[in-house]
């Protein structure tokens, strides 16, 4: 299990968040919900070891380091110039220590032309060829920030019967995105985070309530004022 306990992570005088507490189990998709700048990716990059100078407890409770078995798929991917898809894959299982693999078959889901240069990608490909280095190893646990940003309607499909498919197989997955049916579809829980500090977990049983909580939540005021304008 990934334990995240009363994590507290400032910059300078800004606190961006306040005793955040989840646990991210193994078969599970846990979902973290949140408007912008209520500290997912700082939430992320404090998991992944990418920060620094935090409070709380970040550990993996099962087996080796947190970083040894946990994949990371970034908002915005990087990728260096003049480096081939096949060869940033390459280049990430070799990094890793990872024998190499071949590619195909996940390559037959995907679509992607490899042996093209991989910053020449459409936004899309580049999401899907991060998240096609992470597929090709064997990890525990997934953390994917914003996986389905970018992609079209068929590749959005694909990616949550692929989640769930890994989910089955008995990964952990920490998923967020700004497409709330995209968690609710997928997701066995969802944590709402706002402004640094989590609002609520919801199970389940509770998603049909969360978009209305959600915007309750944010938009008190803007609400009150549609009612005097519709």
């Amino acid at each position: 299990m990934l334990e995240v306990k009363n994590l507290r992570k400032a910059f300078g005088t800004h606190v961006v968040l306040h005793d955040v507490s989840l646990t991210l189990r193994p078969g599970t998709i846990h979902g973290l919900v949140g408007a912008n700048g209520a500290g997912k990716t700082t939430l992320i990059n404090c998991l992944y070891g990418l920060e620094k100078y935090f409070s709380g407890v970040v550990r993996a409770t099962d087996g080796p380091a947190l970083r040894e078995q946990t994949g990371l798929l970034p908002y915005e991917p990087f990728f260096y110039p003049r480096l081939t898809g096949r060869e940033y894959l390459e280049f990430c299982l070799h990094a890793r220590g990872r024998p190499l693999k071949d590619f195909a078959g996940w390559n037959q889901l995907l679509e992607l032309p490899l042996d093209q240069y991989a910053d020449e990608y459409s936004a899309g490909m580049r999401k899907k060829l991060a998240l096609l280095a992470l597929l090709v190893q064997d990890f525990k646990y997934l953390i994917l920030d914003e996986p389905f940003n970018g992609l079209d309607l068929e590749a959005n499909l694909l990616l949550k019967a692929i989640l769930r498919r890994l989910r089955d197989r008995g990964l952990g997955i920490l998923l967020t995105s700004h497409i709330l049916g995209a968690l609710t579809e997928t997701s066995d829980e969802i944590s709402v985070l706002v402004g640094g500090r989590v609002q609520r977990h919801y199970a389940a049983a509770e998603f049909g309530t969360l978009e209305a909580d959600l915007l309750n939540s944010l938009h008190r005021e803007k609400l009150a004022l549609l009612a005097g304008l519709v």
